[in-house]
């Protein structure tokens, strides 16, 4: 790169220096050569671990070096008695152990990739001269000597000397720890010592543009840019773990203490009778690992990122993990008005001719003359696409008539050549109106349009008094209305003013246009309605058309306010505290307005949403409890302050992503119950069994296979599960309601104690009927092992199996079948040995599926009888 202080250089000498081309840019063969030169246009992240640092990450954990300790300890007394069998022991439990890794590393690997796909699909884009044409490029891309625009909400890509600029300021704290926005000046002289706060003619990467226009040309990129040369301190990664795994994390410690408590005891009762030190020493430790769902906070990782995946194909790209916990909490959503409860597309929806109303649809000849003269007076255009859809270019309300004037067969093409434009004056805010000459057959037509008030005392024929009461009535219907008048001119008047031309007109009559509400969203806001969650309109447009929107939509229900950000500033804190539930609609908002809003909701304990798109949104949206930013119309400023992007712009999609948020947090709920209930059953079987017979009901190496195959596998395809139809018909989740709410945690324990008499029952009729200890072990391990499986099931919902299908979630008959399969491997073919199980007769293998199937009619009873009761 040229060594060079570019921001003490004219444009003029930087642009030669770098070999650049003000006009044209870079070619796209010039700029891959200086991408293979520089690199890529990115920070340089921290050395991303190998897969054999990984793997040994894996056994940082305290519980699994312990499993590791008896391990060897198993070893060295098997070597020393010399007994072939005892190695198989400790053989598998290292196996378990490094599959246990291997699992490990896998699913981190799947969450780095997904990670990396989501910051793919949320990466900065740049707007670039290349080859004279300006694209869209990924930021990465860019390299030094491109010529880059910029305006108010984009991210800068890359350190840049303004080439042009236009009344812009630029947020640089991040670099200067100046709070207010820099002003930029692209002729400004900056003297060669110039602190960086002062370089007023660059910009530089990471920071935004808040105000303004510029065309700038990179100088730097990568780690050569400012922000580069402290990526040090700006590399570490956030914490990705959500507050609920943070909790489970302290819950598995927790029970970690008591484990190894009951462990103690079950060593100290053994010792007392007699039971060989080895043989205590195995059950204690594997009772304490099998008592720790290790696998949990994993398992909820994946289903965590199976719900950011399910969003994705939803239009919803989540930017933080946590925001998935929180958007099941959603209990008020603010949105913006236009694009996400409307189409984003001014409509022609009535048409008043000159002394009797009628209808677009009618197709007369009339309304299309008049929709035809009015198309002439519009510089809009529609283009349309090979898919059938429609690009509008230009002023919207401008657009919708020339749409509609397609509609009517009148295409912009055709109407031009029937109707050459030979003179025109330009709309302006002053006159509030627009006029044109068009010539066709040998005559000149004066076309003028605009606002009713500004057209009507030009009109000498025609009845504007009729039009007024028309005009009035449709703007209360919150209709935007043109009123188009014609006259015809024997010649172009000289000068051409508007005094000389909009003069004499015919009032012609009425178009009035309006953004429709999607359709979509009206259904969005009755699910929210019905889910608890209060929707509320935040827009800059006029009270009248939001009102009349909120009502179509049914936001602004019999009894709601609608007011004014100017009333809103009225408002002390505390009225507004007071106010803030009675109000559905506030128009002519501020930026400040809409952070007052969001805490003021914030106060009543609510989970607040927010929707926005510019650069004056990004403090709203951060301090909402989840900032949705458009992906079609936001800002980069916006979607960087966000925790969530919506790419389609729709309001109906954040209410899809609070239904997987909530579907997200119950899958969540079914798991830890699943796996805690089993978990609790295995250590009160062990610790019950030790105390009353002094004999342990499940080996070491039985309790590792049930945690292996009746755990991990149905409780990762428990996660899956689909969202339930009625978890839109809840109320939000409160913000501190816990994980074990709802009774889910004596449901645990009781489902625990199920587990255990029933495995314990098992122990005893197969010790009693066969004789042998490892008969009863054997009818034990069979018992809790497929019981455990049929519990997977039930804890699918809190509603009867028979009324959500037994299998319709195909991922859990997979992953039970094969855990059915693991487990007979075991029961009925030579592994049964190495394990300390033996055959049973037949009608012992029918009483322990008997007892396997208790937990089924259980769950079933307590749900029909309410004992379990579907939240609501």
């Amino acid at each position: 790169m040229v060594s060079m202080e570019f921001f003490a250089n004219t444009a003029e000498q930087v642009l030669s220096a770098l070999h650049a081309d003000r006009e044209h840019g870079l070619t796209a063969a010039e700029a891959e050569k200086r991408l293979q030169e520089y690199g890529a246009n990115v920070l340089k992240e921290k050395k991303k671990k190998t897969n054999l640092q990984r793997f040994l990450d894996q056994f940082k954990d305290v519980m699994i070096l312990i499993l590791v300790a008896a391990a060897i300890v198993s070893f060295v007394i098997a070597w020393i008695e010399g007994d072939a069998k005892a190695f198989f022991e400790p053989c598998l439990i290292l196996l378990i152990v490094i599959l246990n890794a291997i699992m490990g590393v896998l699913q981190e690997s799947k969450a780095e990739r997904a990670l990396d796909a989501l910051k793919g699909l949320s990466a900065p884009h740049a707007r670039v001269l290349r080859d004279g044409q300006e694209q869209i490029v990924d930021a990465a891309s860019l390299v030094p000597g491109d010529i880059i625009r910029l305006e108010a909400g984009d991210f800068v890509p890359a350190d840049a000397r303004l080439l042009q600029s236009a009344g812009l300021k630029s947020e640089e704290s991040a670099l200067t720890g100046e709070s207010v926005p820099a002003e930029k000046d692209a002729l400004q002289a900056v003297p060669a010592d110039a602190a960086l706060g002062d370089r007023a003619n660059m910009v530089f990467s990471g920071c935004s543009i808040t105000y303004g226009t510029a065309a700038a040309v990179v100088t730097a990129t990568g780690m050569q840019t400012e922000m580069g040369k402290i990526a040090g301190l700006l590399s570490g990664e956030a914490d990705t773990q959500t507050p609920l795994q943070k909790k489970l994390a302290a819950l598995g410690k927790n029970l970690g203490f008591l484990a190894l408590a009951a462990c103690a005891i079950i060593f100290v009762v053994g010792l007392l009778n007699g039971i060989p030190v080895m043989e205590i020493f195995m059950t204690s430790v594997s009772l304490a690992v099998s008592a720790i769902p290790e696998g949990l906070p994993a398992i909820v990782t994946i289903v965590l990122s199976i719900g950011v995946q399910r969003m994705v194909k939803k239009n919803a790209i989540i930017r933080r993990l946590p925001a998935v916990e929180t958007l099941g909490s959603a209990s008020v959503i603010c949105s913006d008005k236009t694009g996400t409860l409307t189409q984003n597309r001014m409509t022609l929806q009535k048409a008043y001719l000159n002394g009797a109303a009628d209808a677009i649809e009618s197709g007369s000849e009339d309304a299309r003359a008049l929709i035809r003269m009015a198309s002439l007076c519009c510089d809009g255009t529609v283009t349309f696409n090979a898919d059938g859809t429609a690009t509008h270019i230009g002023d919207p309300t401008e657009t919708a008539i020339v749409y509609a004037a397609h509609q009517f067969g009148d295409t912009k093409e055709n109407l031009n050549a029937a109707f050459p434009r030979i003179a025109e004056l330009p709309f302006d805010s002053d006159r509030k109106r627009m006029s044109v000459v068009v010539e066709t057959e040998g005559r000149q037509i004066v076309i003028t349009k605009g606002a009713f008030d500004g057209i009507a005392p030009l009109c000498s024929a025609g009845d504007t008094e009729r039009g007024r009461v028309v005009n009035d009535a449709m703007s209360r219907e919150a209709l935007r209305v043109l009123a188009i008048g014609v006259r015809e001119i024997d010649a172009l008047p000289q000068p051409l003013t508007p005094e000389n031309l909009e003069t004499d007109l015919t009032f012609l009559g009425l178009l009035g246009m309006i953004d429709p509400p999607r359709d979509e969203a009206r259904d969005a806001v009755a699910v929210c309605r019905e889910a608890g969650i209060r929707p509320v309109m935040i827009t800059g447009d006029h009270v009248v058309t939001a009102s009349a929107i909120a009502k179509s939509l049914g936001i602004l229900q019999e009894g709601d306010l609608a007011i004014t950000g100017a009333q809103l500033d009225a408002m002390s804190d505390a009225e507004l505290d007071d106010t803030v539930e009675k109000v559905s609609v506030y128009a002519r908002v501020s930026p400040e307005n809409k952070i007052r809003i969001v805490k003021a909701w914030q106060k009543k304990d609510q989970v607040v949403a927010m929707t926005g798109d510019g650069v004056n949104d990004a403090p709203a949206l951060k301090a909402a409890d989840i900032g949705c930013a458009m992906g079609i119309t936001g800002t980069d400023v916006a979607k960087g302050a966000a925790d969530m992007t919506l790419t389609d712009d729709n309001f109906a999609t954040i209410v899809d992503a609070v239904r997987e948020g909530r579907g997200i947090y119950a899958n969540i709920k079914k798991v830890v119950g699943f796996l805690l209930g089993t978990n609790i059953g295995e250590v009160i079987t062990v610790f019950a069994a030790m105390l009353i017979w002094h004999k342990s009901p499940l080996l070491s190496m039985q309790l590792l296979w049930i945690n292996l195959v009746t755990d991990s596998l149905p409780a990762i395809a428990l996660g899956m599960e689909g969202v339930e139809d009625g978890v839109m018909r809840q109320k939000p989740k409160p913000k501190n309601e816990g994980i074990f709410a709802h009774g889910l945690g004596v449901r645990v324990v009781l489902q625990g104690v199920m587990f255990a008499l029933l495995s314990l029952a098992a122990f005893q009729l197969g010790w009693q009927l066969t004789g042998e200890l490892a008969g009863g072990q054997t009818l034990a391990f069979m018992t809790l092992s497929l019981s455990q499986i049929v519990q997977a099931f039930n804890m699918r919902s809190d509603r009867s199996l028979f009324k959500i299908g037994f299998f319709t979630n195909r991922k859990l008959n997979m992953a039970c079948l094969a855990s059915v399969a693991l487990v007979a491997l075991v029961l009925f073919t030579p592994l049964s040995i190495p394990f300390g199980l033996m055959t049973l007769a037949s009608q012992l293998y029918l009483i322990g599926l008997a007892l396997s199937l208790v937990p089924l009619f259980v769950m079933e009873l307590s749900k029909a009888f309410g004992l379990i009761k579907h939240q609501k």
